[in-house]
């Protein structure tokens, strides 16, 4: 046996085993797991809460932003559509178990056969469930002619445009599938997305990845406004999980929108954007301020005193200029200078060590939920990269966008919809 084979039979064996301990999450454990109705609200989630895993829409989407991120973008490596199928059964049921505080597979860490690998790495055992959330995306590449789904590709998952100010680098870009794993303790979500790719060792392959911390960006009215590094309050007006009507205007996917198997599933647009911190931490206050078009402080609005007093973008001052500059941020992303273009932000901030030079190799990794990359953030995008002269201190540097399949039931898998 070579020792490629040999890796896809464990990973496969691991598949088996998490098959098999599916039904290990019924009962009283699967009734946790059971979403309420995704358009009666949401409620607060404590940090070592679990989050419902079934419902009609992923998890991790409209959850109260955790604090930490692990995501990954991944290749698949076999040519074979059962064995992807297999393998994406495996993986929701494992996931399942994850989301409430157990095992990737039962007994996995600790029980089975003395002789042979663990089925679970073990290092999340003890741990609350930390309110983990696992969603996956399927990139553009993965419709080609390996699995028969050149033709389910929906229009809006086109690539991206390459924007004027970005410097990407292909090593961080694109991918076949993405799972982000959201969690208030990082050890948790790092074991979750440790023991999915383990499971799927010789089907898939690791092609870039991003650890995150310090949410950038607030997604239900029960969490206060978090700072990205730069030092000012991120996402203040971002969409809120109580407001399911601007969610079914922005986030997801409408049966006009097409395919059908998109219904109740999003797009996720993920940018990798290093600050580069050296510059603007010898940037005068005031400059920052003027740049970002709120005070550093409170995150009021510039000429106004609370943090969610509505951007007057038409106020101006006694000589007749605005007080929002005309190249503010806020004023480029604004809804009212896009047309009524909004985005579900879910970002996290990351430092990756040093570039060599003695520079932080840090900043802000973006992710977006929308109901189209390309009438929603296309637009926003091309506005800031030509106008905006924050990108004189940051640079894009990684780029994907994947369409996120709708939730499932207990007896459905990750991509059910697409594989019908």
């Amino acid at each position: 046996m070579t020792q490629i084979s040999r890796r896809r039979l464990l990973g496969l064996a691991g598949a088996g085993a998490a098959l098999a301990g599916a039904g290990a999450v019924g009962g009283v454990a699967g009734q946790r797991l059971l979403a309420p109705d995704p358009f009666a609200g949401t409620v607060a989630v404590a940090p070592g809460q679990a989050v419902p895993f079934y419902g009609a829409h992923q998890a991790g989407i409209v959850t109260p932003a955790q604090d930490r991120m692990h995501f990954v973008a991944l290749d698949v490596r076999t040519d074979s559509r059962d064995e992807l199928v297999e393998l994406l059964r495996a993986w929701t049921h494992a996931s399942a178990r994850m989301s409430v505080g157990a095992e990737a597979t039962p007994g996995g860490a600790t029980g089975g056969v003395p002789e042979a690998p663990p089925s679970d790495t073990g290092e999340a055992l003890d741990l609350p469930p930390s309110a983990l959330t696992l969603t996956i995306g399927f990139g553009a590449s993965l419709f080609d002619h390996r699995f028969g789904l050149a033709d389910r590709r929906p229009a809006a998952l086109a690539d991206l445009p390459l924007f004027p100010a970005d410097d990407l680098d292909p090593a961080r870009c694109g991918g076949d599938l993405a799972i982000q794993a959201c969690a208030n303790d990082p050890q948790v979500a790092v074991h979750a997305v440790r023991n999915l790719i383990r499971m799927g060792a010789g089907a898939v392959s690791v092609r870039w990845s991003q650890l995150g911390f310090g949410r950038t960006s607030s997604t239900s009215v029960t969490q206060s406004t978090p700072r990205n590094l730069f030092g000012f309050k991120d996402g203040t007006n971002n969409l809120k999980a109580e407001d399911p009507a601007l969610l079914g205007d922005h986030v997801w996917v409408a049966a006009e929108d097409g395919p059908s198997w998109m219904v109740g599933g999003t797009y996720l647009v993920a940018r990798r954007i290093r600050m580069h911190i050296e510059v603007w931490d010898r940037t005068s206050l005031v400059e920052q301020e003027t740049l970002i078009g709120r005070r550093k402080g409170s995150g009021a609005p510039i000429g106004e005193v609370d943090e969610f007093t509505e951007v007057d973008l038409a106020a101006r001052t006694t000589d007749g200029s605005p007080v929002i500059d005309s190249a503010a941020h806020i004023r480029l992303a604004s809804p009212d200078s896009l047309d009524g273009v909004r985005l579900l932000r879910r970002g996290y901030n990351f430092t990756d060590g040093s570039d060599g030079l003695g520079h932080l190799e840090a900043g802000l990794f973006f992710l977006a939920f929308v109901r189209d990359a390309h009438r929603q953030f296309v637009p926003m995008q091309q506005a800031l990269s030509t106008k905006d002269v924050m990108m004189e201190y940051i640079e894009h540097t990684g780029s994907a966008l994947f369409a996120c399949p709708p939730g499932v039931t207990e007896d459905g898998f990750w991509g059910g919809t697409l594989f019908a």
